[in-house]
């Protein structure tokens, strides 16, 4: 029984949806829901128990760098100066300041922070050899 209750847990965490999009304001926006009007959505698939968490999105050569953080973490100060000093464009969710990505971090299955997402590889934590390996292999 408990095997079953546990499966079931996992199942729904793998079938987790976000989309992201540009809202308005130019913002790029993740979100559980898709968006109202015209804004052109596109599907992150989050998976269970894989290297790869999502599946790729994006049209380009180059495959985004996304980063799920809190002010007060020194890892994701220490990811993001890593990031500027090496001329790594990101994307940052605020995990406790933004009630979207909050939600969207909460489907990523993970208390920690960073999670960061490159392209279609996750990371969670932050290891500058480690994340040279992921976006080499995505660049």
């Amino acid at each position: 029984m408990l095997i079953v209750a546990i499966s079931s847990v996992f199942i729904s965490v793998a079938r987790a949806e976000i989309y992201r999009y540009v809202d308005d304001k130019g913002r790029i926006v993740y979100s559980s829901e898709e968006p109202a009007g015209s804004a052109e959505a596109k599907k992150v698939i989050i998976r269970q128990n894989s290297v790869s968490s999502m599946e790729p999105y994006e049209e380009n050569e180059s495959k985004p760098v996304v980063m799920y953080s809190a002010s007060w973490c020194g890892v994701c100060k220490h990811a993001r100066a890593y990031f500027a000093e090496q001329g790594i464009e990101y994307d940052e969710v605020d995990v406790e300041n933004d009630p979207q990505g909050r939600q969207d971090y909460a489907r990523l299955g993970r208390r920690g922070v960073p999670i960061i997402l490159i392209g279609d590889k996750r990371m969670d934590g932050f290891s500058e050899i480690r994340f040279q390996q992921l976006y080499s292999a995505e660049n």
